[in-house]
């Protein structure tokens, strides 16, 4: 019987959160075929969004290394907001902590993620939170 490894088993984890936040068919299978993230980023007030791979932008990959290498987990989906205190990256990521990710599933059934928020433009105002979004167009938009 083969055992996985911690790494292994989040990639299982985040294909199913994957499938919960309802994101494009295709989103989910480059990230199970060869680890692509993907963004999504809000586009206007109507809650539309707009998918990007994370791989055109250097910031964001070193922004999501730093974070899984610091932090033992692993960063799935992306999504950028555009707010007067700055450009917020946060980070949907699966920990390393196997007895919370059930708690953190009914938290996306309901609209909720714990996330890693990155000001890109005041990283002293980046943080852990928990925030609002809900599936858009294949992606997801933050609502709160």
């Amino acid at each position: 019987m083969t055992t996985l490894t911690l790494r292994q088993k989040q990639k299982l984890e985040a294909l199913k959160r994957m499938e919960l936040l309802k994101l494009l068919p295709q989103v989910k299978k480059d990230f199970e075929k060869n680890g692509t993230i993907y963004y999504s980023e809000r586009q206007n007030a109507f809650f539309l969004a707009t998918l990007y791979w994370v791989s055109n932008n250097e910031k964001f990959i070193e922004i999501i290394n730093d974070f899984e290498k610091k932090h033992n987990s692993m960063v799935y989906h992306c999504q950028l907001t555009h707010t007067e205190w700055g450009d917020m990256l946060s980070l949907l990521y699966v920990s390393d902590n196997e007895e919370e990710w059930e708690m953190d599933k009914d938290d996306l059934k309901e609209g909720y993620a714990l996330v890693r928020v990155e000001n890109l433009d005041d990283s002293n105002l980046s943080e852990f939170g928990s925030i609002g979004i809900k599936p858009a167009m294949g992606g997801v938009v933050r609502t709160a």
